[in-house]
């Protein structure tokens, strides 16, 4: 397929469209479908690829997002950088609600998911994981007032955490928490793309605040409120993201070796 962008968007909860004039693509992949078709336009001067992870109206849930199909057609249109957008809970007080975070670490704690493309009787190709983000993708994120050096913990949903786990969370010394960063970025590595999650916090976590705890409700009205500011934090990165993938280590993983599947 000839490429149509350079950089792909996972739009998160609340985030269904963010290009106007866009061509819309239905792509198949060996992994069934993905959550919707892939909108590609232009966006800071970039050719850019947008798809709702949870697919248009939120049809799917985090634990049903067909991980390995959305990352398979962002790459098969020519996508190499992938940006992450992400509602998620704060395990620190200091991290309120509107807070931008792009993390450095990531803890998976999810279970039944389909989390690696080295599924065939063809053999296996062991990626290296000890920094899952890329660091070209996190710089072009940063800057005033984001929050760089934070451990997201990943869990299955679709329920928040009771205040016991969520306690359990933060003396592990984690930072943020969501629904959806796994198996994304270990299927983006193994795909070689750089991945970079840019999280707005929409709440406080079970354990962390003290009232009720946290609802569905209350993360879409945050994440609705920020939404302004997460485009433009989006757009700032995708204008300060480098112009090409070539030099960066993330895809270089199978430099002194071969996948074991063939690459999109």
């Amino acid at each position: 397929m000839t490429s149509a962008a350079d950089i792909g968007v996972l739009g998160g909860s609340g985030f269904y469209k963010l290009l106007d004039n866009a061509e819309a693509h239905s792509v198949d992949t060996p992994f069934g479908p993905p959550s919707d078709r892939i909108a590609v336009g232009e966006l800071a001067g970039r050719r850019v690829a947008f798809l709702p992870r949870h697919g248009a109206g939120h049809r799917f849930a985090p634990h049903r997002v067909n991980y390995r199909a959305n990352l398979w057609a962002l790459r098969s249109l020519g996508a190499r950088q992938l940006l992450s957008l992400s509602a998620v809970g704060s395990l620190r007080a200091e991290y309120g609600p509107g807070t931008l975070v792009t993390p450095d670490q990531v803890v998976d704690r999810t279970s039944g998911r389909a989390f690696t493309y080295n599924d065939a009787d063809t053999g296996v190709a062991h990626v290296a994981f000890g920094d899952p983000y890329c660091p070209r993708g996190r710089h072009a994120a940063g800057g005033a007032g984001i929050v760089d050096e934070a451990s997201l913990v990943v869990i299955n949903g679709p329920r928040f955490s009771s205040r016991a786990e969520s306690a359990e969370y933060q003396r592990n010394g984690w930072s943020i928490i969501g629904m959806t960063g796994m198996p994304e970025a270990a299927l983006a590595r193994e795909l070689a793309l750089c991945f970079t999650v840019l999280a707005l916090v929409t709440d406080l976590d079970a354990g962390v605040e003290a009232g009720g705890g946290v609802t569905h409700a209350a993360v879409r009205e945050q994440f609705a409120a920020n939404i302004p500011r997460l485009r433009a934090w989006l757009i700032r990165t995708v204008a300060a993201l480098p112009a090409e993938q070539a030099d960066c280590a993330c895809g270089q993983v199978y430099a002194a070796t071969t996948p074991a599947f063939p690459l999109p």
